[in-house]
């Protein structure tokens, strides 16, 4: 891997991490995004970077939301989570969301190098120490999050805007599109998510929300 988007709104982490991964992992070309809304606009305007690492915890997104967008986005391009919070229940929703990896925020430089070579090989990166947890049979925030990773970018951001209470009429304006169009995209999502109104395709979105879960720092 030669180049890489961080996605942070910390400065100096993303400082840090910069060099951590030009001095110890060999990828030389970096950008950065300090929000993202910015690493979208980056990857539309045609950065292509090797790899993507996202801090969990941003300013313009709720919990998972940032990384299932991300992930629609990217396309084959691996992300890997960075984030302080290491709980088993985290990993596994961001490994489910469409994570290749996940590496705690102040793990030591060669626990960075280990995981983005790993990753570099095709392979997915773990916490030393991390057991996923058994499927339960009552598992709603995984059951969403495997709904929601059906749906085309397009679709995505319609059901966010959904989510803020917008009307057909509103969601047609906001992107640009007939409002009959945006009639038909409502009908796929909630034909994709098994729902039958508005009010339950929000449910699911808000069952797929682990920001509950994170600190202040991400």
């Amino acid at each position: 891997m030669r180049s890489a988007l961080i996605v942070d709104d910390h400065p100096l982490f993303c400082d840090a991490l910069s060099m951590t991964l030009k001095a110890f992992v060999g990828i030389a070309d970096i950008e950065t995004a300090s929000s993202l809304d910015i690493a979208l606009d980056k990857l539309a305007g045609g950065v292509q970077p090797d790899v993507i690492v996202l801090d969990l915890n941003l300013p313009d997104v709720s919990g998972l939301d940032g990384l299932m967008r991300l992930r629609r986005q990217a396309g084959a391009t691996p992300i890997v989570v960075v984030s302080s919070l290491a709980d088993p229940k985290v990993i596994g929703a961001a490994l489910g969301a469409g994570a290749q990896g996940f590496v705690p925020k102040h793990s030591q430089r060669d626990v960075f190098r280990a995981a983005f070579s790993a990753i570099a090989e095709g392979r997915r990166y773990l916490p030393d120490g991390y057991v996923a947890s058994a499927p339960g049979r009552n598992d709603p925030q995984g059951d969403a999050i495997s709904r929601l990773g059906l749906l085309t970018r397009q679709q995505a951001r319609i059901l966010q805007l959904i989510c803020e209470g917008k009307l057909n009429k509103q969601i047609a304006y906001d992107l640009s599109i007939a409002e009959t169009t945006v009639k038909a995209h409502v009908t796929a999502i909630m034909r994709k998510l098994g729902v039958y109104s508005r009010t339950q395709a929000v449910l699911i979105a808000q069952q797929a929300n682990f920001s509950t879960l994170l600190p202040d720092n991400g």
